[in-house]
């Protein structure tokens, strides 16, 4: 995968995530309920990120935080994913990289298959909290790749008026 599609996913993550704590703030019903969800998200954004960056682990992989400081976890995410990409070469994504999982096993994986992970992952469990976000009576944010290059929600389904 090129340097450059690596980066647009990571744009859209970061809108996707900004866009899932703005349906959580106007659900707190729902946030009740997915706040630890979306701080697991935006934990484990940056424990890979500190895995990449060989450094300490600096966030819990399920951190408890409440919603007063969840805005700043994302924000520091975000920061340091544009920081690091910024510095990023093509080369760089075949690069192994090694550490040691929370489970204590010690793996190398390439720069580009973690930094995969991390997307994917994070898109999982927006789909998760869209789903609480739903049961709770609101409307989730539309966080398909598809919304963030068109700058327009995906279309929904319309359900239809019983017979």
């Amino acid at each position: 995968m090129p340097l450059s599609h690596v980066k647009r996913l990571f744009e859209h993550m970061a809108w996707a995530d900004r866009a899932t704590a703005a349906s959580l703030e106007a659900a707190p019903r729902a946030a009740a309920l997915a706040l630890p969800l979306y701080a697991h998200l935006l934990g484990t954004e940056l424990v890979w990120l500190d895995r990449l960056e060989g450094l300490p682990q600096s966030t819990a992989v399920w951190p408890e935080v409440g919603p007063e400081a969840i805005l700043g976890l994302a924000e520091r995410a975000r920061a340091r994913y544009a920081a690091y990409l910024a510095a990023l070469r093509e080369p760089d994504l075949e690069r192994l990289v090694p550490y040691t999982n929370s489970a204590g096993r010690s793996f190398e994986s390439r720069v580009v298959d973690i930094l995969l992970q991390v997307a994917l992952h994070g898109a999982y469990h927006r789909g998760q909290i869209a789903q609480l976000v739903r049961r709770a009576g609101a409307e989730p944010a539309s966080t398909d790749y598809i919304a963030f290059v068109r700058g327009v929600p995906a279309a929904t389904r319309k359900e239809t008026p019983p017979r």
